[in-house]
């Protein structure tokens, strides 16, 4: 715990799956949470993006032949470097990592694989998933832009997606809806609008943000958090059935 008693980890037991459960169950596919370990402020954990992503996978998976897999927890941060407590791996080891995982999974019998990315940063898994088609693993990553456009029309957030990049309305509705005790004081009064931010990758988060918030947080309450997850879960559907059809069409090509 820190000082002001708030967890220092992501909250929330890892999968309590037994072998005999995962055998019971006979998930068709497996999701996995990628988050990341990087500054969002003063008021939202290092592990905001990786407490968001366990989210997701939890409530696109609830009622779904799904085997949810422990998170990847560090990830490419390397434009929030400036902050301390920010951890960061290349985009080649992210990007090995996953792939050894998708493999892993199909020796066991598993041949989806659900990247839920809860860190925009990983800009290398759109890469994992395009270099996927012919491997014997078919992959998504989750969710996508258009998923999120949906959810954040849906919950009625206010700021537009460009200005929204960091720990502002969005993540901090999410946290306050499912884990309110990780949300600080201060986000009331923490927006920080850098709509210009040309470049970003080559300067970093500093050059845009003093603070490591870009977006308005004042704007967040749990209700939009509720209704995002809820929109995202309805565009989980998508993905259910379109991978769904794919092995139909597999097995009448078998035939």
């Amino acid at each position: 715990m820190t000082a002001s008693g708030h967890p220092t980890s992501a909250p929330g037991p890892l999968p309590a799956d037994t072998t005999e459960d995962v055998r019971a169950r006979r998930p068709v596919m497996a999701v996995l949470p990628i988050g990341s370990f990087e500054q969002h402020g003063a008021f939202l954990p290092l592990t905001t993006d990786t407490v968001i992503a366990c989210t997701i996978a939890r409530e696109v998976a609830e009622g779904s032949p799904v085997q949810v897999l422990p998170p990847l927890t560090v990830s490419c941060s390397q434009e929030h470097a400036a902050w301390p407590g920010t951890v960061s791996i290349s985009a080649r080891t992210l990007h090995a990592v996953v792939t050894d995982i998708a493999d892993s999974l199909h020796r066991s019998g598993i041949d989806t694989l659900i990247l839920v990315n809860g860190h925009g940063g990983n800009y290398v898994l759109r890469n994992v998933v395009q270099e996927s088609a012919g491997r014997g693993v078919r992959m998504a990553l989750f969710p996508g832009s258009a998923d999120w456009d949906a959810a954040r029309t849906r919950a009625g957030v206010e700021t537009p997606s460009h200005t929204d990049m960091h720990a502002g309305e969005v993540e901090t509705s999410i946290l306050l809806h499912s884990h309110p005790e990780l949300v600080k004081e201060g986000y009331e009064s923490a927006d920080c609008v850098a709509d210009g931010r040309k470049h970003l990758l080559t300067l970093g988060m500093s050059a845009y943000t003093e603070s490591g918030v870009i977006g308005r947080p004042s704007l967040a309450s749990a209700r939009k958090g509720r209704e995002l997850l809820a929109g995202l879960a309805e565009a989980f559907g998508e993905y259910l059935a379109l991978f769904d059809d794919q092995g139909q069409d597999q097995d009448a090509a078998d035939d």
